[in-house]
């Protein structure tokens, strides 16, 4: 399978890792699971910027429940294709989470760096209830332990962009997710 880049991204063609019609049974189906898990309860929808906004919106659409969104941003990358190991918060959430249902909406789980950090820095504030939704789990990089409760796909150690994740900011608004090759995860200039 191969995704169509517009020649503004790339003249390569990309392995299409997952299709925007399996990305979106599986999210329906992570949304019914939140539904059932919080059902009659509200939830905060907390996305962390900028990769999991697609995800965020596609999976809200699917849940049942009184759902409001926030939104957070950190830093660990920079303009690199490697964690530099070293999380900043970057845009802090803008309502108080004291007392409510908390479900951190993130793209992929990688190192678990960032997610140990947001699950610290969230936890401290005093949630009634904390769950991890992440579209995509890469354990193959795993440097930190993290327990995610929604999980869209594993994969394999790979550099995938599309659906909200990126290179640079470019690729982000591929409908699939796919494999960046080597040769284009350099930055330009």
């Amino acid at each position: 399978m191969a995704s169509s880049v517009s020649p503004t991204q790339s003249p390569v063609e990309l392995k299409k890792l997952f299709s925007r019609e399996q990305i979106s049974r599986r999210v329906a189906e992570l949304g019914a699971e939140i539904s059932r898990d919080f059902a009659g309860q509200p939830v905060i929808l907390l996305g962390v910027l900028k990769g999991a906004t697609i995800f965020l919106s596609d999976l809200a659409r699917h849940i049942s429940l009184d759902a409001t969104f926030d939104f957070i941003a950190v830093s660990s990358y920079g303009k690199d294709t490697k964690t530099s190991g070293e999380v900043r918060l970057t845009k802090d959430i803008d309502q108080s989470i004291e007392g409510k249902n908390v479900i951190l909406v993130e793209d992929i789980l990688d190192t678990g760096l960032t997610l140990t950090y947001l699950k610290r820095a969230i936890e401290a504030r005093r949630p009634r209830a904390l769950r991890i939704a992440a579209l995509l789990d890469k354990p193959a990089r795993r440097i930190q332990a993290v327990h995610c409760d929604y999980i869209g796909f594993e994969i394999p150690d790979e550099f995938v962009v599309g659906y909200g994740m990126d290179l640079g900011e470019r690729y982000r608004n591929l409908p699939d997710i796919c494999i960046l090759p080597p040769e284009l995860q350099r930055l330009p200039e």
